[in-house]
């Protein structure tokens, strides 16, 4: 069937599978199968267009027990919504007990397999095998993706049926299992969208206070009504990672109607989502979060979603456009900064006006654009009032307003480290305000936070932390945070998720709990930058390979976006959570940034470039 392979990489001879491209039914692999002997690799469909739908083939009278396995396999990579061609792989009580839904087992190669050869086996009325690989990923039942390692082998068993004579498996391993490629052709990543419910409110440009949309992936099936799917998801919860710092606004209970099978919106562009009773009498402000909610979820879907009104029973709850779900909620990929901020040659906060037409520095008004510190690094809060700067030795932590006149003061932040290396990483701001840094000084090494960017440290806990922390990004949602760590020589990527706990009028208690690689496959992380919801732009190397820059997402996975274009020698990078904005890099003493779909341009020279946080 394709590239995947499993077992010795020998590939074995593949069951019939039906493609169909524009309604154009294909058929591949139909060689015969073997009777006997062990089948080497479970080969996985090529890298096709995704909306290639793959059909499976049903058992044929007088397969082996290896076709059967065969056959069972690659109908787990079908598009059909219960595997129905699949349950005719197994026997009446393993159809009933199989559930293909809690679980997706991801291995680099498809799945091999080794066949029990212990006596004349296929000769009697029972058949062993083991399927084998190397694991990629799982994805468990709430669609949650993590990667993982190590070996799979789990046990396939197989018996004739007394009356037909056929095989068929009646012990097979729960959820679903296939190649790395199978799986980027069938599954696709969608953000859905809940509130912050740990950070408190809001409030954009002086607007009213608004709860932060906070992102959290999943993975659906890409040609099984993914629309219903990512509702489904939606209304049943967020996943076990985010569960302890976000709120749905759905009330508990809630689901489609009994008689909702499938969601698609009208010509106009409107989805009406039917709800079962437990929706019934929400309340405006409540039905307009749970709208708001499905809107960001369903934007890069098709078709496309610019309205969305809820229902139960025959009453309308509520209708809600596109346009004024903005006003709801805030969301880090809806604000767009003003400014793109660096250090000028004169070790000054500098900007020019965010986007591609920029190109001409000003200095930003306040103590921090007129030199009263010598910089090597900063940060701007994300309402562009007020900067944080690291001084050249990384010893020293100042903050200063970007208003006319301000006078700088001393240090907020001294570290003790003895080298520059062994001292203050750069900081950020996070969507309240409050400024976060570490002190990488390893008599001491700490993950700090600052409240408004004043008054004492609040060291910040990190159970499960192994290593010491080397740079520190704060999401735009305020309840996740990326850090590069390093341990044993190795930098990684790690993202966490942050709980606040504390009594009002005292200090904050702030942890960083789970925190999970989103980088496994590089040895050497130098740089990250927030570029979206929830995804990275990543600056780092495999082991014994050269560096690159790459997207990650959260939880570990691959975006389908676009590699940027390649650029030697990156030292620092900078993206914002408004993916229109282009990804702007300081490399071999030059800022450059790179629009979309072209090659990287100079734009001036300077250091440390950062979009606001």
């Amino acid at each position: 069937m394709g590239a995947d392979r499993g077992g010795s990489g020998r590939r074995a001879p593949a069951r019939s599978v039906a493609y169909a491209v524009c309604g154009v039914v294909l058929l591949a692999g139909c060689a015969s199968m073997p009777d006997s002997g062990d089948l080497r690799g479970v080969d996985s469909t090529p890298r096709q267009d995704p909306q290639v739908r793959v059909f499976a083939m049903p058992p044929r009278d007088g397969d082996s027990p290896t076709e059967i396995v065969q056959g069972f396999l690659e109908a787990l990579t079908s598009n059909e919504p219960h595997y129905e061609t699949a349950r005719q792989y197994l026997t009446g009580e393993a159809a009933r007990t199989w559930e293909p839904e809690r679980s997706t087992t991801v291995l680099a190669g498809g799945p091999g397999t080794e066949s029990d050869h212990s006596g004349s086996r296929e000769e009697a009325n029972d058949y062993s095998v083991t399927l084998t690989g190397a694991r990629v990923a799982t994805v468990d039942a709430q669609q949650s993706y993590a990667p993982t390692d190590g070996q799979y082998r789990e046990p396939v068993h197989l018996t004739r049926d007394g009356k037909s004579g056929q095989w068929r498996i009646d012990a097979v391993p729960q959820g679903v299992i296939m190649g790395k490629s199978d799986f980027q052709r069938t599954y696709m990543s969608v953000n859905k969208y809940y509130f912050a419910s740990n950070t408190g409110p809001t409030t954009q440009a002086g607007t009213s206070a608004q709860p932060a949309a906070v992102a959290d992936p999943v993975y659906v099936r890409r040609l099984v009504d993914p629309m219903t799917q990512v509702v489904r998801s939606l209304i049943s919860g967020p996943t076990s990672l985010l569960g302890p710092v976000v709120r749905s606004s759905f009330p508990t209970g809630t689901a489609l109607a009994e008689n909702v099978d499938s969601l698609t919106p009208d010509d106009h562009n409107k989805l009406t989502v039917r709800l079962n009773d437990e929706a019934a009498g929400v309340g405006a402000g409540k039905c307009d979060e749970m709208a708001a909610q499905l809107l960001f979820t369903l934007q890069n879907l098709t078709p496309v979603v610019e309205e969305v009104e809820l229902r139960s029973g025959r009453e309308q709850l509520c209708s809600l456009t596109e346009d004024r779900a903005e006003a709801v909620a805030t969301r880090g990929s809806a604000q767009r900064p003003d400014y793109l901020y660096f250090v000028d040659d004169e070790d000054r906060l500098v900007r020019i006006a965010a986007g591609t037409n920029g190109t001409r520095p000003e200095r930003v008004p306040g103590a921090l654009g007129e030199g009263a510190a010598a910089l090597r690094s900063v940060a701007v809060s994300r309402d562009e009032h007020s900067a944080a700067g690291i001084g050249l030795d990384n010893k020293s932590l100042y903050v200063g307003s970007l208003v006319s006149g301000g006078s700088l003061g001393d240090p907020v932040l001294v570290s003790r480290g003895k080298t520059e290396a062994d001292r203050l990483t750069p900081p950020s701001w996070d969507a309240q305000g409050d400024l976060w840094i570490a002190d990488r000084n390893p008599a001491d090494p700490r993950l700090l936070l600052l409240e408004k960017g004043a008054g004492a440290p609040v060291e910040v806990r990190t159970p499960g932390l192994d290593g010491r922390v080397q740079a520190v990004r704060v999401a735009a949602d305020g309840v996740r945070i990326a850090l590069i760590v390093e341990k044993d020589d190795e930098r990684s990527l790690l993202i966490g998720r942050i709980e606040r706990d504390g009594k009002a009028g005292g200090p904050p208690a702030v942890t960083v709990v789970e925190p999970r690689s989103a980088t496994p496959e590089l040895e050497e992380v130098t740089a990250m930058s927030w570029a979206g919801d929830s995804r990275l732009v990543v600056v780092g190397r495999e082991r014994g390979g050269v560096q690159q820059i790459g997207y990650v997402q959260v939880d570990g996975s691959t975006p389908e976006a676009s590699v940027p274009a390649a650029l030697t020698g990156v030292k620092e990078i900078a993206a914002t959570e408004d993916e229109r904005l282009p990804l702007v890099a300081y490399s071999e003493d030059l800022i450059v940034r790179l629009p979309s779909g072209l090659q990287w341009q100079k734009v001036t020279e300077g250091t440390a470039p950062v979009y606001p946080g």
